[in-house]
């Protein structure tokens, strides 16, 4: 009888053991195994992180057009008048002809009626000039200063040792600009023979 005993033992520490490794292996793989709507989480969270990213692109975009609107419409507004600026700059050479074509000596001693249409031309001149310049179309000074290809045009070189090469010494006709853009370059003659010129300086004016 206690070797029956025995083997019934053997074969239950056998069960034992077996059922053991079968629970052992199941613990196992559940451990391998993710946890449930693990992988539903990460697809969620690669699609938040895709439209974040879509929305950011997005409102990078809206705003560099915003941004280029806004140019668009300032300069649309700054330069709407070009062809018209344009053709006022013949009427403003033509009343600064009739000033010119009065010699100095005879304005100054003009009287009467005479004066009265000298001034008138003058006042003419003025109020063009400012009318122009309430639309952005402004005057190029060059006289005195150095010669720049950008606002000038040279029709000519004149000898002169007492200023620096490339200086504007006369003005044959007035130039003019609207905003940063040369709407007629100033025709002018540049001297030549003297003192090479100094550095450029950006703030210099004409």
């Amino acid at each position: 009888m206690m070797g029956n005993d025995m083997e019934h033992d053997d074969r239950r520490e056998e069960q034992r053991e077996d059922r053991g490794g079968v629970n052992g292996a199941a613990q196992n793989g559940a451990a391998s195994e993710p946890p449930p709507g693990a992988e539903a989480l990460a697809a969620l969270t690669a699609e938040r992180d895709e439209l974040k990213d879509r929305v950011l692109r997005t409102l990078a975009e809206m705003e560099n057009l915003r941004r280029r609107t806004e140019r668009e419409v300032a300069d649309a507004r700054t330069y709407a008048v070009t062809n018209f600026a344009r053709d006022m700059l013949n009427v403003a050479d033509n009343v600064r002809r009739a000033v010119e074509s009065v010699p100095a000596e005879t304005r100054s001693g003009a009287d009467g009626a005479f004066k009265g249409l000298l001034d008138g031309i003058e006042l003419t001149e003025r109020d063009l000039t400012k009318t122009l310049e309430r639309h952005g179309v402004k005057l190029i000074e060059p006289q005195g200063q150095r010669f720049d290809p950008n606002r000038h045009q040279a029709m000519f070189e004149v000898p002169n040792a007492e200023v620096p090469t490339g200086t504007v010494v006369q003005v044959v006709q007035s130039g003019y600009v609207i905003g940063d853009r040369v709407l007629r370059p100033a025709l002018v003659g540049v001297a030549k023979g003297g003192p090479k010129p100094a550095a450029a300086n950006p703030s210099d004016p004409g």
